[in-house]
């Protein structure tokens, strides 16, 4: 059997080969937040990190990594949500029908850790994940308030909560 490192577990698995990543780690490890969207590698929700990287895992051969790697699912990320991409996620509520967002956050916490002071340009660069909803402009924001130390104030977004909603 083949192991793999996801989330600081050491994994047996057992596929072909040519078996994706992704399938891997829904199918056999369980980890269903790492999503199928277009198995091409174009939209991003399958967006996982190895050794740091984040790599569309849709389309990355199960056998291409060691067990000496490092994997990360969006499980893995924090376990409580603390991660300051996850934090300014919720804080700015980007995530409207939420299927692409683990995708976005996982490239999302790859920029900010390769970057911390991106700019728009890093950002437009990096973040290439589809979003079918079209909450870019609230990724940006996020990613904007996460590398200034998580005030949701400094995204210059008016939310108006309503008291009783969870909106």
């Amino acid at each position: 059997m083949a192991k793999l490192n996801v989330n600081g577990a050491v994994m047996q698995y057992e596929a072909e080969d040519d078996t994706p990543l992704l399938w891997v780690i829904r199918e056999q490890l369980g980890l269903t937040g790492t999503k199928y969207g277009c198995g091409v590698a174009q939209c991003g929700a399958c967006t996982v990190h190895i050794d740091g990287q984040a790599v569309r895992s849709c389309v990355y051969p199960a056998s291409a990594v060691t067990a000496a790697q490092k994997i990360t699912t969006i499980e893995g990320l924090s376990a409580d949500g603390s991660h300051p991409i996850q934090k300014a996620w919720a804080a700015l509520d980007v995530p409207q029908c939420g299927f692409c967002q683990s995708g976005m956050i996982m490239a999302a916490a790859a920029l900010v850790r390769d970057k911390p002071k991106c700019t728009d340009a890093d950002i437009d660069a990096a973040m290439t994940n589809i979003c079918r909803c079209g909450t870019y402009n609230r990724v940006r924001k996020a990613i904007h308030v996460a590398v200034r130390g998580g005030d949701p104030a400094s995204a210059g977004l008016a939310i108006e909560r309503i008291a009783g909603s969870k909106a």
